[in-house]
């Protein structure tokens, strides 16, 4: 199977109408999942509804939440069959999509931030990690992609950035991060660059952050091993968009 997927908070689909268009043209990826849409379906443009090519997927009701999940009508070239979209019981605040492709699921999974209410975010993650379970030992293959909120080590986060207990590097939600990935999953990004100490996602809106890669990597795609192995390119596209997250690719196969 060859599969392209890419992951992007967009932080506003309508503020990055343009944008987004522009950047699927560009790179037209099998597989899109999209974070923080910030709007309800209704609400969207024509063109964002009947994506030339893909079938669409946008879960969202306004607010500061939605995830969309779009899926390529020619997958690996060939047509391909109608994805089944559903939601798991755990999706109370338009946070995670699912498509099934037949060959693999896809989930498209914005985590909570936290800020406001930490303990939401620790159950949505365990939650999370429950889930990815019990389609692993259905003998499922698995991608989830998004905006986790969770720099997995230090090393995904750039120096300046480190501040102790600072949501999104605590150890409890490190763990459950941890757990979930202990689900058959791997880290593409990381598993393709284990070096590399400048792999940022995310990047405050302020002094130039994002010009002097001062970030942190929370978007992520994570494959389940099989399909892991078949990886060969992940990187973060950091010159599209204005968004403060970045897309990230992987292609496998």
């Amino acid at each position: 199977m060859t599969l392209t997927v890419a992951t992007w908070n967009v932080n506003g689909i309508r503020a990055r109408e343009e944008q987004f268009l522009d950047w699927l043209e560009r790179d037209r990826p099998d597989v899109v999942c999209l974070q923080e849409i910030k709007a309800a379906p209704e609400k969207l443009s024509e063109r964002l509804c009947e994506l030339a090519g893909y079938r669409c997927y946008w879960h969202g009701a306004g607010g500061y939440s939605g995830v969309g999940l779009h899926v390529r009508a020619d997958r690996g070239g060939e047509p391909a069959a109608a994805p089944q979209y559903a939601h798991p019981g755990f999706d109370l605040e338009n946070r995670i999509v699912t498509a099934d492709l037949g060959d693999v699921l896809v989930a498209s999974v914005y985590v909570p931030n936290g800020g406001k209410d930490y303990q939401t975010k620790l159950d949505f993650l365990t939650a999370l990690g429950v889930w990815a379970g019990e389609v692993r030992r259905a003998g499922r293959r698995l991608l989830v992609c998004g905006d986790l909120n969770v720099a997995r080590t230090d090393q995904d986060i750039h120096p300046k950035e480190r501040k102790p207990h600072i949501i999104g590097t605590r150890p409890d939600e490190r763990a459950l991060l941890d757990t979930l990935i202990g689900q058959g999953l791997v880290d593409v990004g990381r598993a393709l660059d284990p070096d590399n100490d400048a792999l940022f996602t995310w990047w405050a809106p302020w002094r130039n952050m994002r010009q002097r890669n001062i970030g942190w990597r929370i978007d992520y795609v994570l494959a389940s091993e099989e399909l892991a192995r078949t990886a060969t390119d992940s990187r973060v596209l950091a010159e599209v968009g204005t968004s403060d997250h970045a897309p990230v690719i992987a292609r496998f196969g």
